[in-house]
Order: structure tokens, then C-alpha cells, then sequence
């Protein structure tokens, strides 16, 4: 029996204001808000038209093409023709149809993935009266008073392996972390490595893959790395540049503290560093979140996979057409002109991942159009990364959705010189352009994802999916900073 949102009151292609928590939650455009009041009337009308509910309709991939399909009106009637979701119309009625352009057999390796302990010592940092992350599905709150914590229990880790592995396409994830200081992590290293045993108990094996969390310009954190690595099967090591404890100023990969972590990297034979690039948290260490640093540092340690996490893109720097030389201080033009100022070519060891930055993008077809194109002319078709965010945003599989019919107008194509987004690259984005900084051969990849007992469970849940459609992340600026006070 499905209990979550039976009445299908929530669109299956989630456009809304919920953040990953790094950034105030920025309200919807009008064209926003009518693409999801169209989806919301031609749902209920399609639903109407085939004689299912509106949650069953919902469910369906004609919903969710009904969705796409609305916010391409919306887009349309506010004039713009950088992209769309491709799809055609009749996908809205006929599920064969909507399969054709939702469906999917890629390998889809998220490279940013979080789950948050609905029980850990974070909670202690929690002001009175505060309800973070209080956005949850309504099947999940318990009955639990006004004053207590109880409803994070929607984020414990049998939840995250629905949201994730059994409502999306996603076959494997890396578990990440967010800034804060070491007595303060909503998820330790410990409770993430045991949500990875939980799935590898379920047969699901090796379907979590860890960071190591490092601040090198805080105390003990360096010298944390030996043991990180030791004690635990440590993939990459997530870094945030502009993040310093205690209100201190952030760092650059290339100066002192950086340097001091990508050789003890070197020294425990992991060289993939993640670093949070782009959504800026201020304007004290501005300049620390964008990538000018990254182009030197990259030419200095060809040995180093550096993995920009959300690309450098910044929500209040408009992604427009790059002019090299023209110079601007925020947003993913700082990561071109630092990529071609150091002589570093497409298919380097940088990759430009995609978490928040796409879920973000949804809303906007002529940035979309314009990131992907130039992520792809400057860093390269290979080195572009799939990631979500999730679970701050719920399932991705919206987000899956979503990439699977985007593709750049054939204008700005033409007017850019932008790739178009054929089923290739769209692939390698997916998941394949990760096997190589993260070592996992096309052997692993078909081991992990199709045969094991976490599969069979999904073909049987698909049977009768019940997703929520939520997402938990902060959806306005009074629950983003209850948030940000717990992290220090």
C-alpha cells in the first residue's frame, strides 16, 4: 500500500527552493513557478485522460515526463532557447513513449552523496526550539511532538538506500561529508563507513564508496590522514577551500596548507582530492571558493586527479558565453581562463563535477546550456562528473531524468561552438568518466551494479514503487541557518 503523499500533491521532477545546505536557498523565478503549476493542471488532467490516480499517474514515467513538459512551456513562453528537455509531446500519455526518452541503461556513478546520522553527536550543537532538515515526507515523521527531534529518523540509513538505490537509476555512490568543525560533523567517518557495511551486508557489495574529510588549515586534520587511510577504505579526500575553523579564512590548493595535503595525499598513495569549488558560503574567503588556484595546481602535480566539486559555479554569477581573457571573478569562466593560463588542455587531472550545480541548473535551460558546453570544450567530454547532492534533494532520479533528455539548442551550439549532448557523452558523464580517478574497471562496474541481492531487491520494489518525492535539505534562509550554526 503506498503511504507516501498518496494524494500525488508532489511533482515527481522536483523544481523548488531546497538547498545542499552550503547555500541560502534562493527563491523560483516566475517561469518557475508557472512551469510547476502547469505540471501540477496537465497531471491531473492526464491522470483524468488515462483513468488513474493522480498519484499513480505521478508515479509513472508519463509523469514525469509531464513535468519536463511543462517546464519546457514555461521555458518557451519566457524565451529561452538555450536548451530543453528533449521529449516529445505524447510521452505525457504514452509510457512507452516516456520510457523511450526517461528510461536508461547507463552506468550511473554518483561522485556526491551524503547522508546525515538522524541520531549523532551533531545534534548536541542544536539550538533550542531549532528543526533542521524539518522538510521531511510525511510517511516518515513519526508521532513525535513539536519539541523533539524524532522526524530525522526520515534520514536513517534504510531511507537513504531507498531514496537512492531503489527509487533512482543510481548504481553507485560516493558518500561525502560537509564542512564543519571536529567535534560538529552530522556524519562522522565511522557512521559513514557503517551505512557502507549495511549495503555491502545486503549482498549490495561495494556500492558506497568513502571520502577521507580534510581541512588542512585546521588543527589535527593533517596529521588525521594517516589514520583516515589505515582505518578505512578511503576513495578520495574531500577538502573545502574557502572554509576555515571558526570564521578563519579559507586556503588555496597552491599555498601552504594545500601543499601540506596534497603531499601527505601523495605520501598515503591516495591521489584523488575532492574540493568544494564554487557556492560561495561568504564573501570572507570569496576568492579561496573559486578555481583560480586550480590550473597551477594541477600543472604542479600531474600525479594529482583534482575533482572540483560543483564545477566553481556560483548562483550569483549568470553562466553566460566565455571570452578568454576577458576576465571575471566568479563562476566556472574562473576555471577556464585558470585551465588555459597554465596550459592545461581537455582530458587533464581535473575533473568538473556536477552536484547542485545540475540539480540548480534545471531551472535555467540557457545556463544549463552554457555550463555543460563549456565544462566539456575546457575540461573535456572525459572529464566530466555525475553528482547529485543527494540526499539533501531527495532521490535523483529527477535529476537523472532530467540530464537523460536535456540537450543544447541547436543556436547555441552554433553561436559557442558547444558539443551537443549525444547519448555518448551523456554515458560517460553518467558514470564512466569516474571509473578512471576512481580505479574501478567496466569488470567491477557490471559487478556491482546489475547481479547482486541490492538489484534484485529494486526489480521487485519497481513492482509497486512507492517514492516520496521530497527533499530534505533547508528550503528557506531560517532553516538554512539553523544549519549552518550546528556545523561551527
Amino acid at each position: 500500500m503506498q503511504n507516501r503523499d498518496p494524494e500525488g500533491s508532489r511533482l515527481p521532477i522536483k523544481i523548488d527552493t531546497t538547498s545542499n545546505g552550503e547555500f541560502s536557498p534562493i527563491p523560483l523565478e516566475k517561469r518557475n513557478i508557472a512551469g510547476n503549476a502547469f505540471a501540477h493542471e496537465w497531471a491531473g488532467e492526464n491522470a483524468r485522460r488515462k483513468g488513474a490516480s493522480r498519484r499513480d499517474f505521478m508515479v509513472s514515467a508519463c509523469g514525469a515526463a509531464t513535468s519536463l513538459l511543462a517546464v519546457n512551456h514555461a521555458n518557451a513562453m519566457a524565451k529561452k532557447t538555450g536548451g530543453k528537455f528533449d521529449l516529445p509531446e505524447d510521452a505525457a500519455l504514452d509510457v512507452d513513449a516516456a520510457m523511450e526518452a526517461l528510461g536508461g541503461n547507463e552506468f550511473i556513478f554518483d561522485v556526491q552523496g551524503h547522508y546525515v546520522n538522524p541520531e549523532g553527536a551533531w545534534l548536541r550543537n542544536v539550538p533550542e526550539g531549532a528543526r533542521p532538515l524539518a522538510g521531511m515526507p510525511n510517511a516518515c515523521v513519526r508521532e513525535a511532538g513539536t519539541d523533539d527531534l524524532e522526524y530525522l529518523q526520515c534520514l536513517r540509513a534504510e531511507e537513504f538506500i531507498k531514496d537512492v538505490f531503489m527509487d533512482s537509476d543510481t548504481d553507485m555512490m560516493v558518500l561525502s561529508f560537509v564542512p564543519s568543525t571536529r567535534d560538529a560533523e552530522p556524519l562522522t567517518i565511522e557512521e559513514a563507513d557503517q551505512t557502507r557495511r549495511i549495503i555491502d551486508a545486503m549482498e549490495g557489495d561495494h556500492r558506497l564508496l568513502l571520502h577521507g574529510r580534510v581541512n588542512p588549515n585546521q588543527d589535527g586534520d593533517l596529521d588525521d590522514m594517516d589514520r583516515l587511510a589505515e582505518n578505512f577504505p578511503i576513495s578520495a579526500w574531500k577538502t573545502y577551500t574557502q572554509w576555515g575553523p571558526n570564521g578563519a579564512e579559507g586556503f588555496f590548493m597552491t599555498d601552504d596548507f594545500g601543499e601540506a595535503m596534497i603531499a601527505k595525499a601523495k605520501s598515503l598513495g591516495i591521489k584523488n582530492i575532492a574540493i568544494h569549488k564554487g557556492i560561495p558560503f561568504g564573501p570572507t574567503s570569496y576568492r579561496q571558493s573559486t578555481c583560480e588556484d586550480i590550473g597551477e595546481a594541477a600543472k604542479r602535480h600531474p600525479d594529482i586527479n583534482f575533482i572540483l566539486y560543483h564545477s566553481g559555479y556560483d548562483m550569483s554569477v549568470p553562466e553566460e558565453a566565455f571570452t578568454p581573457g576577458a576576465g571575471k571573478s566568479g563562476g566556472i569562466d574562473v576555471l577556464c581562463q585558470s585551465l588555459i593560463d597554465h596550459g592545461i588542455a581537455p582530458g587533464s587531472n581535473v575533473y568538473a563535477e556536477l552536484g547542485s550545480t545540475w540539480r540548480f541548473l534545471m531551472r535555467d535551460p540557457d545556463q544549463a546550456a552554457h555550463l555543460l558546453g563549456k565544462l566539456i570544450k575546457y575540461c573535456g567530454e572525459n572529464n566530466v562528473l555525475w553528482g547529485t547532492d543527494s540526499i539533501w534533494y531527495g532521490s535523483p532520479q529527477d535529476q537523472i531524468q532530467a540530464f537523460r533528455t536535456f540537450q543544447i539548442s541547436d543556436e547555441y551550439a552554433e553561436r559557442f561552438g558547444y558539443a551537443k549532448l549525444t547519448p555518448q557523452v551523456k554515458a560517460k558523464i553518467f558514470g564512466l568518466n569516474a571509473m578512471k580517478p576512481y580505479n574501478i574497471s567496466m569488470d567491477e562496474a557490471v559487478k556491482r551494479a546489475s547481479n547482486d541481492a541490492l538489484s534484485q531487491r529494486r526489480h521487485a520494489y519497481l513492482e509497486r514503487p512507492d517514492p516520496s518525492f521530497a527533499t530534505y535539505g533547508p528550503k528557506n534562509r531560517r532553516e538554512f541557518l539553523y544549519l549552518k550554526s550546528i556545523g561551527g
